[in-house]
C-alpha cells in the first residue's frame, strides 16, 4: 500500500465521549487508583525486555481486577488525563512476510511500526522482536511525526541493524506501510515497577479502504512483567480469564483481508470485533 493511501493523522483521531461498556469500565477503574507522573514512571525499571500476556477482559471483570489491585497499582496521568490516544502504522512486504512468520509460528519473528502518541504528537519507530523463549524485546528510535506512514532512511537503518544483531537476518525487500490501528490506552504500573498493565479500548484497524472496530464490550489487557507471572495474571486466572494469543497487527490483517489464511485469530475476530466495513475516514499524508 502506498503512503498516499494510508489513513493517518492525530488530528482526526476519534475523541468520542466515554460510551461503550469497556470505555466506562476503564474510566471508572482509573479513578480508583493513585496517579503516577510520566517522569516517575520512567524512573522505574524499563520493561523493554519482558514477558507479555494478553487478555480480552469483559467490562465487569475488569472492574473487579482493578478493584483488587487498587492498593498496589498506580495509573499514568499526564496533564490531568489518564487515557491517551495511540496510532500505529505497520510495515510489511507486499506478500506480508512478517504476518506469515507469525501465522507459521516461527521462533524468530518481528514487527516493524511507527507509533504516534496522538495527544502529544510524539512519534517513534519500533521493532518488536519475539525470541525463542517467548520473551519480547522492543527496540525503538525517535521518528518524525510528519513521516509516520513512511520508512525514513534512519528507520530503515535501525530495522536493518536490529534484525542483523538479533537474528542475523537481512532486511526483507519491499517493506512498505500495510495498515494502521488506533485505540485509547490507560496504563497501570505496580508501585515496585515490576509489572505494568496496558488497557486498550476503542480499537480500529484500517488499510485505507476498509476498517474493522472492536465491539466495545471487552478491554484488551496486556500484562507486562519481568518474570514468569504477576499479581494481575494470578487474579485474572482466579476470575476465569485465560491469556489470548493475539497480535494487533495479525488480527488487523486477518480482519481486513478475509481471503488470507488466519485460523489462529478467527475466534478472536468472531468474539471481539465487528464486521469489515468501508472506511469513511479521510486519507491524508504527513
Amino acid at each position: 500500500m502506498s503512503t498516499a493511501t494510508m489513513t493517518m493523522t492525530a488530528a482526526t483521531t476519534r475523541l468520542a465521549p466515554v460510551a461503550t461498556p469497556a470505555e466506562r469500565a476503564v474510566s471508572a477503574a482509573a479513578a480508583m487508583v493513585a496517579p503516577i507522573s510520566l517522569k516517575e514512571l520512567n524512573n522505574l525499571a524499563e520493561l523493554q525486555t519482558r514477558v507479555d500476556r494478553k487478555y480480552f477482559v469483559s467490562a465487569g471483570v475488569f472492574r473487579q481486577l482493578i478493584a483488587q489491585l487498587a492498593g498496589e497499582m498506580q495509573v499514568l496521568e499526564i496533564d490531568g488525563r489518564r487515557t491517551f490516544g495511540y496510532e500505529s502504522v505497520y510495515f510489511d512486504t507486499p506478500d506480508l512476510t512478517t504476518y506469515r512468520a507469525h501465522l507459521q509460528r516461527r521462533r524468530q519473528r518481528f514487527k516493524a511500526r511507527t507509533r504516534t502518541y496522538t495527544d502529544s504528537g510524539l512519534c517513534m519507530f519500533e521493532v518488536k522482536l519475539s525470541g525463542a523463549r517467548g520473551e519480547t524485546v522492543k527496540e525503538r528510535v525517535p521518528h518524525p511525526v510528519r513521516y509516520g506512514a513512511q520508512l525514513t532512511g534512519e528507520a530503515v537503518a535501525h530495522l536493518r541493524t536490529t534484525l542483523g544483531q538479533a537474528f542475523r537476518q537481512d532486511l526483507p525487500a519491499g517493506m512498505q506501510p500495510t495498515l494502521s490501528t488506533t485505540y485509547r490506552r490507560t496504563t497501570f504500573v505496580s508501585r515496585n515497577g515490576e509489572c505494568r498493565l496496558t488497557c486498550d479500548v476503542d480499537l480500529v484497524c484500517r488499510n485505507g479502504r476498509y476498517e474493522v472496530r472492536d465491539t466495545g464490550t471487552h478491554v484488551l489487557v496486556e500484562s507486562k512483567s519481568s518474570g514468569p507471572g504477576s499479581a494481575p495474571d494470578r487474579i485474572l486466572r482466579e476470575l476465569g480469564v485465560r491469556p489470548a494469543t493475539v497480535s494487533k497487527y495479525c488480527v488487523a490483517v486477518a480482519a481486513l483481508h478475509p481471503e488470507l489464511p488466519s485460523n489462529p485469530w478467527q475466534q478472536t475476530l468472531r468474539r471481539y470485533f465487528g464486521p469489515r466495513a468501508v472506511s469513511h475516514r479521510s486519507t491524508t499524508t504527513r
